[in-house]
């Protein structure tokens, strides 16, 4: 049996547990062993989480047309889940990390320019995840769809720039992220040139 066979017999709903694990480990890790800063780690693990599975889900494109690996069928669902890592970053930041206090929030906003680099990143990825079902794309029809959710590049490109800026120093890890995501953009870069 393809992996490809193994792919369409299996339900889209499961990539929705699937990519819930590594959240729930997370939380289980921090209330396990809290460390010095169980709050920050919550915060910063859960927004790693979802830059990853936001680069996943631009990974599906090329992965159909070089190893032809159609994971098509999960495009909506880890989309979706990307989303719910970011609303979860925020949340925390926002309730465990400043407790709504509003002062402390508008400082970061004037203060850490890096801080509205997210927020806008997650205000694009609200549109998305609001858009991501069948009436939407009916409703909009499917040019205009298709061309509102390419901004989901604009959302990653930010919420690595914001992953870069937030470690201050060049370190790798937002690095590699930043040279996968250049990479990804060029590929439908010059796939878009080539249709077109």
């Amino acid at each position: 049996m393809s992996l490809n066979t193994v792919v369409q017999k299996t339900p889209a709903w499961t990539m929705y547990i699937l990519l819930l694990f590594p959240g729930v480990a997370l939380f289980w890790s921090v209330l396990r062993d809290p460390g010095p800063n169980p709050v920050e780690n919550l915060e910063h693990g859960l927004g790693e989480f979802a830059l990853r599975i936001l680069v996943l889900g631009l990974l599906i494109t090329p992965l159909r047309d070089m190893l032809r690996l159609n994971l098509i069928k999960f495009r909506r669902s880890i989309g979706l889940m990307a989303f719910f890592y970011v609303f979860a970053h925020l949340v925390v930041y926002l309730l465990l990390d400043k407790q709504l206090m509003w002062k402390p929030i508008i400082k970061d906003l004037t203060q850490r320019p890096y801080i509205i680099l997210g927020v806008v990143s997650f205000l694009i990825l609200l549109l998305l995840a609001i858009t991501s079902n069948s009436w939407s794309i009916r409703k909009l029809g499917t040019v205009v769809w298709r061309k509102l959710h390419w901004w989901v590049y604009v959302a990653c490109f930010l919420g690595v720039t914001h992953f870069i800026f937030l470690k201050k120093t060049w370190q790798a890890e937002p690095l590699i992220y930043f040279g996968v995501f250049v990479v990804l953009i060029g590929y439908r870069g010059v796939k878009h040139l080539r249709s077109g």
